[in-house]
């Protein structure tokens, strides 16, 4: 005990004594415990992924709802049964509606409600609010009907009737109605870009658990049927179904997979019997003028389905992922200052060919041409594979009233463009991968592509090409689409040669997510700049490089 108490005894060192036994049972024993620590840490380290870092997702929604619906007293189309702003990353369906016509400002009975339902004025007080009323009392007890004496109120009258939701709904086939998302998710951490919509995406697939599950075209009955839900039920009083896309990612090389999962649940409380409000439904009026200038209105009271979509993912990925990530951006080339998407075939591809994704077509061959792999080659010999045309409304939109279809010398601004038009290279100027004749010299090999793969006629020698993409009245009319208070006579500016590239990519691309990965020939290229020269500097010389021309 006195040792213990020594002050000495702080700076003493010990050291066990190691017996070494010679036992085959114990050692088979150590190597056991040994080999469970190993095997245990692994799964954690393997199961976990803690061995890789992680990230969570960044997403943008965009949706498109298409369907025609006829009930016995009208036609709806996507304008009146979808209506927007019902919340982010959301969309809503109407499939049941009340309406109050012809109602205007002035004074009326109220609805036989509790607090309004009166015998004499006494009952009603001057100014009066009921939270469930439908407008201001005025001390007045008035008839409402041969049996109910109500309040009178300032309001829109007559007032809104109470009653419930026509069964079944009027909008009930809106169940065959489809729904095309677009999400693109982005990993910050590493830098990591991609969507839902493969290139290769069919536009006639419809999503399928089992048969066509990265399909992004959803039937809205299917849609409830996933989540347990029967859409005639639901569409009477209405109700929230979440769509929820999770994207769970390995960048890893030797695990590499980044694909959406779908699911789908209903979010609102379907016990309609417990429910304070059961469904979703909502109020918006439509106001018109009568001749006499007093204001009228026709108030609708909409019961229809929210569709919440829901974004979950984590990306991840070792130090490894990250360098080859960042190898495969040098190589990507980019447009617009946008960093494209990586496909699976892309990145399992290693960093040692030259990858990319460009979509070209041709007017002598069907189809839209992919090339995922560039060679040293002008782009016009690079080989790739056919993929079909997008089909969408350019033809329809094509038929809208625009001022002038047709080039006419007698229209000043389109003598002007013809005055502006130059005739292409002479043969013996032309490149040899050029089989129209009317392309220019050009060093970049995303220049080096022609209209047609074999001799032939120019495509810019077509009425289509004229009438689409060089008349000037169209390009004005789709500018002021898109902006009606767009001042196209400003000073320094020249909107239509990028709008007549967009008019070119949807004529020929179709309508698809195809625009900044197609790329114009290089006749078309110059026949716009030729007709839409830049305004802030001289014209160029006819066959200059094309890579000086922005």
């Amino acid at each position: 005990m006195a040792a213990c108490c020594n002050w000495r005894s702080l700076f003493e060192y010990e050291t066990n004594k190691v017996v070494r036994i010679y036992n085959l049972w114990y050692g088979c024993l150590k190597w056991f415990f040994h080999f469970g620590v190993l095997l245990y840490v692994s799964i954690v380290l393997f199961t976990d992924s803690r061995y890789q870092k992680k990230d969570s997702v960044i997403s943008s929604v965009h949706v498109k709802v298409k369907g025609v619906s006829q009930t016995d007293r009208r036609v709806w189309d996507t304008a009146e049964y979808t209506i927007p702003g019902q919340g982010v990353n959301s969309f809503f369906v109407l499939t049941n509606i009340i309406t109050t016509e012809n109602q205007i400002q002035g004074l009326c009975p109220e609805f036989p409600l509790a607090k309004a339902v009166c015998t004499t004025d006494k009952s009603c007080a001057k100014g009066r609010v009921d939270p469930q009323g439908n407008g201001i009392q005025t001390g007045k007890c008035v008839k409402y009907n041969s049996t109910v004496n109500t309040c009178e109120v300032s309001a829109w009258c007559p007032v809104e009737s109470a009653k419930d939701a026509p069964t079944p709904a009027i909008l009930d086939r809106a169940e065959n109605f489809t729904v095309l998302i677009k999400n693109n998710v982005h990993f910050p951490k590493f830098d990591f870009t991609t969507r839902n919509i493969p290139p290769e995406f069919n536009t006639s697939c419809t999503y399928n658990k089992h048969k066509a599950s990265f399909c992004p075209i959803f039937h809205l009955g299917d849609i409830l049927e996933e989540a347990g839900q029967k859409f005639s039920d639901v569409a009477v009083q209405g109700g929230i179904i979440g769509i929820e896309i999770n994207w769970d990612c390995n960048l890893d090389p030797w695990w590499y997979h980044c694909k959406p999962n779908y699911g789908f649940r209903r979010l609102d409380d379907k016990r309609t019997n417990e429910a304070l409000y059961p469904g979703y439904n909502f109020r918006f009026a439509r106001y018109y003028k009568r001749p006499d200038g007093r204001e009228e209105r026709t108030l609708i009271k909409a019961y229809g389905i929210r569709f919440d979509i829901l974004i979950f993912g984590t990306v991840n990925a070792t130090w490894l992922s990250s360098l080859h990530i960042f190898i495969l951006d040098e190589e990507t080339p980019h447009h617009s200052n946008e960093k494209y998407p990586f496909t699976q075939e892309q990145f399992l591809s290693g960093v040692k060919s030259k990858k990319t994704l460009l979509y070209v077509t041709f007017v002598d061959e069907p189809g839209i041409l992919m090339i995922d792999e560039l060679s040293d080659i002008s782009l016009q010999s690079t080989q790739g594979r056919i993929i079909e045309k997008s089909q969408g409304d350019f033809m329809q939109s094509s038929r809208l009233p625009y001022r002038d279809w047709t080039i006419s010398p007698q229209n000043p601004e389109e003598l002007q463009l013809l005055q502006n038009r130059r005739e292409g290279p002479s043969v013996r100027e032309r490149p040899s991968w050029c089989g129209c004749g009317k392309c220019r010299p050009a060093d970049p090999f995303q220049e080096q592509l022609c209209c047609r793969k074999t001799k032939g006629a120019c495509i810019t020698t077509s009425s289509l090409f004229q009438q689409l993409v060089l008349s000037r009245s169209v390009l004005e009319f789709v500018l002021l689409y898109k902006d009606p208070l767009l001042d196209l006579s400003a000073a320094g500016q020249n909107p239509f040669r990028h709008c007549a590239y967009e008019q070119y990519i949807r004529w020929r691309f179709g309508e698809g997510d195809l625009g900044d990965l197609a790329v114009i020939p290089n006749c078309c290229k110059w026949r716009i700049r030729d007709a839409f020269p830049s305004e802030n500097r001289p014209h160029r010389p006819q066959f200059e490089v094309a890579a000086s021309v922005p």
